[in-house]
């Protein structure tokens, strides 16, 4: 199974909003196995269909001891409870922002061979679940944050090694100055 490459900040694909599941065969099954195989890779917590360019309402999750994948997810909230911590993105890597999320999800959809499938989180895995079906829904976690902290994350964005939104480098010059100017 390849390890997929990852689509970064500012690939339209990732504000794009996915379309749902209707053909559950060998092709959904064998996408499964290859985000599951790239999220491995990662060491990330979720990876969801659109960050590796499939425009599908998918996505796999490994995150406390619990490991699965949900197809055309939808969330309930049992509660009001709210957490807030840092939140990160495979596809923005290594920036970390505190986001606020529900403390407590239900998320219902189906695997990839079509079978109703429930996963009831908390904690990260709530975090988690609710991370990656905004994926789905072409919503990144920064668009989450109060406007603070999305200010400090889009100047990280653009500072960050991997960001095609950093200004260019200065270069420098290969001809000799002259002192003749002042």
């Amino acid at each position: 199974m390849p390890v997929l490459p990852v689509r970064l900040f500012g690939d339209p694909v990732l504000t794009t909003p996915a379309d749902p599941v209707t053909a559950f065969d060998a092709e959904l099954r064998r996408l499964v196995r290859n985000l599951d195989e790239t999220l491995y890779d990662q060491r990330g917590s979720g990876l969801a269909a659109p960050q590796v360019g499939v425009g599908l309402r998918v996505f796999v999750f490994h995150e406390e001891d619990v490991a699965g994948h949900l197809v055309n997810p939808v969330l309930d909230f049992p509660d009001e409870e709210e957490q807030d911590g840092p939140e990160g993105c495979l596809s923005m890597p290594g920036l970390y922002f505190d986001t606020k999320r529900r403390m407590n999800v239900v998320a219902k959809g189906f695997t990839a061979s079509g079978d109703p499938v429930q996963v009831v989180g908390a904690g990260q895995l709530a975090r988690c679940l609710q991370h990656e079906t905004d994926h789905l829904d072409g919503v990144l976690f920064i668009d989450r944050l109060d406007r603070e902290r999305r200010k400090a994350a889009m100047r990280a964005i653009r500072e960050a090694e991997w960001s095609g939104l950093a200004p260019p480098p200065v270069k420098i010059s290969p001809h000799p100055m002259t002192s003749g100017y002042h």
